[in-house]
């Protein structure tokens, strides 16, 4: 019986890491019964502990009605005179004493082991029982951690968390990104210059825009976009509503419901980037100049 109780902690041990290796191989429909069935261990686990300290108890029981030992009344204790509990309280060790598990300075001659060593005697006074339970502590701590980290890999390492928040925080950004990008509109739209925004936006303008103001910017139905002259501001903001909102009077479409804010707000900084290429066969300057 003794040895069961000894193999139980090794079993706890062990039945976590048979349970985690086992519910990261079951198709997800599987893992509800086989939490069912860990349940069912841990409570047959705790019935044996019951019937193991019910068997205890019946020995005690066994014992005693076997054979039966009379109680001895205790003899009242004499009640102190003042003097001598004043001198007893005198003798009790401080609260310091008691935390940190040393005897008063009264008993050291008590204490005194047999050997010294130069005039030096040292004393039986123990590590205190605090003190000990910590040190114990640690090392049960230690035993946890190198379970947990080196010997089933329950939890990563430094390293490995470290590749996971990374991934964590790039598919974050990703995402924030995302939503960002459809947060743009005419009021905090910015130039772009970065050459990956340049060719998204150069993408945009030919698919949707060549076809009324030419591969180059040049203009055809549409006016130049290459020149320095503007019919509604050459500013980004300016270039951002245009397209966004259309100018239907001129035959300008709404774009709004067909490309996304970050869509508009490349093609934007791409129109603005073909200022001063001159391409060949440009149409005439409309609108205002703006430097």
């Amino acid at each position: 019986m003794k040895r069961l109780i000894y193999l139980l902690p090794f079993l706890l041990v062990a039945a976590p890491s048979w349970a985690a290796e086992t519910i990261t191989n079951l198709e997800p429909a599987n893992i509800f019964s086989e939490i069912l069935i860990g349940v069912f261990i841990l409570a047959a686990i705790v019935l044996l502990l019951v019937a193991l300290a019910l068997l205890r108890a019946f020995k005690v029981i066994a014992q005693e009605l076997g054979k039966p030992v009379s109680e001895q009344l205790a003899q009242p204790e004499r009640m102190l005179e003042y003097e001598e509990w004043t001198a007893l309280e005198k003798k009790k060790p401080s609260i310091w004493n008691k935390i940190l598990g040393l005897r008063p300075l009264s008993e050291e001659k008590d204490l005194a082991m047999e050997h010294t060593f130069d005039g030096i005697t040292e004393l039986d006074n123990p590590t205190p029982a605090w003190f000990m339970w910590l040190f114990y502590a640690s090392i049960a701590f230690g035993v946890v951690y190198i379970l947990n980290y080196h010997v089933f890999n329950w939890s990563p390492l430094q390293e490995e968390e470290y590749v996971l928040e990374m991934k964590k925080a790039e598919e974050d950004k990703v995402e924030y990104l995302a939503k960002a990008g459809n947060l743009i509109d005419e009021n905090n739209v910015k130039h772009e210059t970065d050459e990956a925004i340049i060719a998204a936006g150069k993408a945009v303008f030919a698919q949707n825009c060549v076809a009324c103001h030419g591969d180059k910017g040049q203009g055809a139905v549409g006016p130049n976009l290459a020149d320095e002259y503007w019919l509604h501001g050459g500013k980004v903001n300016n270039i951002f509503k245009t397209i966004k909102y259309g100018v239907p009077e001129k035959g300008m479409i709404s774009w709004e419901k067909t490309l996304t804010p970050k869509q508009i707000a490349d093609v934007s900084s791409y129109i603005l980037s073909l200022q001063g290429t001159n391409p060949d066969n440009a149409k005439a300057p409309q609108g205002e100049k703006e430097g």
